[in-house]
């Protein structure tokens, strides 16, 4: 885990794929709770540690995860997204490109419970969740 950013109200850290943010029914350790111990041992807090999940990335996804240290900071960042003056910007690594400079992306998402994963297909498929992608 490596923090990139911290003050008295947000901490940003550098998330790896693979890693999650906040914790599921795979029982795999989140981020969030690294974070915590983390902060727990840096500032030898003797009780609890409040870290506020303001938003996630999918497992598969790296990049910039911005945490609240303060339920007043979590309150604001939360409203920050809702409105749209925060947003998340992804950034992809393709083979080839695309066939035009801005276009969108049809998929559909079938979701496995055991695996806590989504399949994407070209073509609808049973109990599938359409996904667009807009890209440019």
């Amino acid at each position: 885990m490596e923090v990139i950013y911290e003050d008295n109200h947000i901490i940003a850290v550098d998330k790896t794929c693979r890693e999650i943010v906040q914790g599921d029914k795979t029982g795999d350790k989140p981020l969030s709770e690294m974070l915590k111990a983390w902060l727990k041992e840096k500032y030898c807090k003797p009780g609890n540690v409040f870290v506020g999940v303001t938003h996630r990335l999918d497992r598969p996804v790296s990049g910039v995860v911005i945490f609240a240290k303060t339920s007043k900071a979590l309150s604001r960042l939360n409203e920050m997204f809702r409105v749209g003056e925060v947003r998340k910007t992804y950034w992809a690594i393709v083979k080839n490109r695309p066939p035009q400079d801005e276009g969108e992306l049809v998929d559909w998402l079938v979701r496995n419970e055991k695996q806590n994963k989504s399949y994407a297909y070209d073509t609808e498929r049973p109990n599938a969740k359409k996904a667009i992608l807009r890209y440019k």
